[in-house]
């Protein structure tokens, strides 16, 4: 057996003595956890430099790709519109949202010790679950305005002026916090006994509840309350502005405009369909359903692979941010 896989088992096993524990109450089977353990991808020993060397391509690919969409946003006269404006901040909040995870993901896989604090562990949920719900608002914002651009085409400059546009932002940003703090909180406050070995890359709420010991419950149904909330509603939100879009695009008299206007938004539904499809299959399911591996996949398809490949979707299928792309890098590339 390897030395990395043999180490890593001795230190499970020391974290999973009860006696060992800090806080243990005496005489009972609860304990005061002080500490989680992130197992990661350790059950996987021989694959922890390819699997450090992949992700940290990928994530160096979402920060940089990002960062080229927002600086274009921002530096190209033309791209002064409101779903520029929206673009820009969606890149924003992909970087922040990719950074929750993907830093402390790359640093375990460097290292055997991958004990986590109880309070870390809250931390990285809490802003996880914000920086989600948030993507989740800003989705939605951005189907309302491919919305008014398609079926309300005389009105748009009226209707998406600058103060809606910033509105509409903070409101994406500021909406999740109340609501995330206090059901990270909840989740936290449950007791947990046994072993502290969390069979993941970040601190989660499927994996978490798996640790609680007791009746969680009414935990359970204030999940599905939250996912009915943030991810779907807002869904359903888009789905019906998609409705309306693809029935005024099909009542066009010309093929070209037909085109034109399904080009318009097919970046913006290849990315609900990715992020809402995973997001609705991970935390709709029943706990009893859940499974390890399937829950780490789907976890990295939608933390991970999806942020990597939007900036390529948004700017690879559209013409003005393309052309905008190679007036800055060949401007770049003459200095």
């Amino acid at each position: 057996m390897p030395k990395l896989q043999e180490t890593g088992t001795k230190d499970i096993k020391k974290k999973n003595n009860p006696t060992e524990f800090a806080g243990q109450k005496e005489g009972g089977n609860l304990t005061t956890l002080v500490e989680f353990i992130l197992l990661g991808f350790a059950d996987v020993p021989g694959l922890q430099k390819f699997l450090f060397g992949m992700f940290l391509i990928i994530y160096m690919i979402i920060l940089i790709g990002n960062s080229l969409f927002i600086i274009i946003t921002k530096v190209d006269p033309s791209l002064q519109t409101p779903i520029y404006f929206s673009l820009g901040n969606f890149s924003s909040l992909e970087i922040c949202y990719v950074s929750v995870t993907v830093p402390r993901l790359l640093a375990d896989l460097c290292r055997q010790n991958r004990n986590i604090s109880f309070l870390a562990c809250a931390t990285q949920m809490y802003f996880f679950l914000v920086l989600g719900a948030t993507k989740c608002f800003i989705l939605t914002a951005m189907a309302y305005d491919r919305y008014v651009a398609i079926c309300n085409s005389l009105l748009y400059p009226l209707i998406m002026n600058t103060r809606l546009c910033i509105q509409s932002a903070a409101g994406c940003w500021i909406s999740g916090i109340p609501v995330h703090i206090g059901f990270t909180y909840l989740i936290f406050s449950l007791p947990f006994c046994g072993h502290n070995q969390l069979d993941h890359f970040f601190c989660d709420i499927p994996p978490a509840l798996k640790l609680a010991c007791g009746n969680t419950f009414m935990i359970e149904m204030l999940i599905y309350v939250v996912a009915v909330l943030v991810v779907t509603i807002p869904f359903m939100l888009i789905s019906w502005s998609y409705v309306q879009i693809i029935s005024t695009i099909l009542k066009l008299p010309s093929a070209t405009g037909r085109a034109k206007a399904f080009s318009t938004c097919s970046s913006h539904l290849m990315v609900v369909a990715l992020f809402f499809g995973s997001g609705i299959i991970t935390y709709m399911r029943p706990k009893s359903s859940h499974s390890v591996g399937v829950d780490k996949r789907l976890s990295l398809f939608y933390t991970i692979v999806t942020p990597m490949f939007n900036p390529m979707v948004y700017c690879l299928r559209n013409k003005d941010i393309m052309v905008a792309m190679r007036k800055f890098l060949s401007k770049w590339i003459v200095l």
